[in-house]
Parts: structure tokens; C-alpha cells; sequence
């Protein structure tokens, strides 16, 4: 087992400058990345994209997180699996996206990554979320931000055993034009598979 260490505290200053340029100039905020692997040559294959928690059809909004993480496996060396057969790995994918109103300075917004665990065993494993890090939005009126997360887990179809996964995580000033969820979703899957796999446990930004 791979025990995930916490955030370096040097992270708040990295989401601290994003979110400050996102909420100033109305720009989309740098991409935080953090990946797990055991470390090991990461095995290609054909893999398939599915929810991580099946509840019936695929929604519109699921579909466009997938594509997208669809795009960037295809680039990293998967590839699709023929007509009828069975995919070699399932890449199951979770995202979330809430709107917040950004309070005044004197009331930050706790927002952050927490710690979890990675197993490269049979039992599985997850990216572990939570609150941990506080960002001042730096305005004295609130302001409506927009937060996406994305996060990914490769694991062998056989088995179930989990061989890669990672969690991206923006900011974005409601108005700005590529706040929309189909960019919102192509940002975060780009900066997910940036030089893949990535070192594990080391957090990352991506602009």
C-alpha cells in the first residue's frame, strides 16, 4: 500500500495566486493536480470509460467529462476496444461542479485536496477529498466562482485492480466564457493526463 501524504502547505499559495487571478480578471484559475501509481511501468491497453457510480443512463454532462478523458487515454496509448469485445481497463471517472458566491476577505472560503490511500491491491482504492485549505477571494463583494473536479482511476477489467488514478481541481469566475462545463471538463482531463502518469503523490499546477 502506497500511504498518500497531506497537501505540502506550500499548495495554499499555488491555489491562492489562481484563485486570486480568477477572481480580478475573470479568467479560469491554473489546474491542481495530484496523481497515484505504485511507481511501476504503467501498462497500456484497450480500455473503456464509465461512470464510477452506474445509476442509470449516462447524463449529457457525464458524457462531456468523458469524452473528454476519452481523448486525452487515447493520446497517453490506450486505445478503444473492437466492436463486441471486452476492454482490457475500465477508466471509471467522477466529477463534481458547484457554483459558490465568494464572501469578503475577512471570511475566506475553505476549499482543498485531503489525504486518502492508494492500494494497488484487489481491494480497489480512491482519491481522497475533503476540506483542508483556506483561499481569501480577495474582493469586498461576493462573486459567483465556479469549482470543477475531476477524478479518474485506471484499473484492470480482470481484477478490478486499480493501476493508476488522479484528481484535477479549477476555479472559474462564473461570467468567464470558458467557464462552461465542456471546457471546464477539456482543461481538467488535459491537465490530469499531463506527462503521464506523473510523479505520484506530488501535487501539481497546470495553467
Amino acid at each position: 500500500m502506497i500511504a498518500r501524504p497531506l497537501l505540502l502547505t506550500a499548495l495554499s499559495g499555488l491555489a491562492l495566486s489562481g484563485l486570486a487571478a480568477c477572481t480580478t480578471t475573470g479568467r479560469s484559475a491554473p489546474a491542481e493536480v495530484i496523481r497515484y501509481h505504485l511507481g511501476e511501468p504503467i501498462p497500456r491497453g484497450t480500455v473503456a470509460v464509465e461512470p464510477l457510480s452506474p445509476t442509470g443512463p449516462a447524463s449529457i454532462e457525464f458524457k462531456t467529462y468523458a469524452a473528454a478523458v476519452e481523448t486525452e487515454l487515447l493520446r497517453s496509448g490506450y486505445a478503444t476496444p473492437a466492436p463486441g469485445a471486452q476492454p482490457q481497463f475500465i477508466a471509471t471517472v467522477a466529477f463534481t461542479r458547484a457554483n459558490h458566491v465568494g464572501p469578503p476577505r475577512q471570511s475566506p472560503v475553505s476549499i482543498g485536496l485531503g489525504g486518502g490511500g492508494f492500494s494497488g491491491g484487489r481491494g480497489g482504492g480512491g482519491v481522497g477529498l475533503g476540506g483542508g485549505l483556506s483561499f481569501p477571494l480577495g474582493s469586498s463583494r461576493g462573486r459567483d466562482i465556479v469549482t470543477t473536479e475531476l477524478t479518474v482511476t485506471i484499473k484492470r477489467r480482470a481484477d478490478q485492480s486499480p493501476v493508476w488514478e488522479g484528481s484535477s481541481r479549477t476555479y472559474a469566475d462564473a461570467r468567464a466564457a470558458d467557464a462552461t462545463a465542456s471546457s471546464q471538463a477539456a482543461k481538467l482531463a488535459g491537465a490530469l493526463f499531463t506527462g503521464f502518469p506523473g510523479e505520484s503523490g506530488r501535487t501539481i499546477e497546470v495553467k
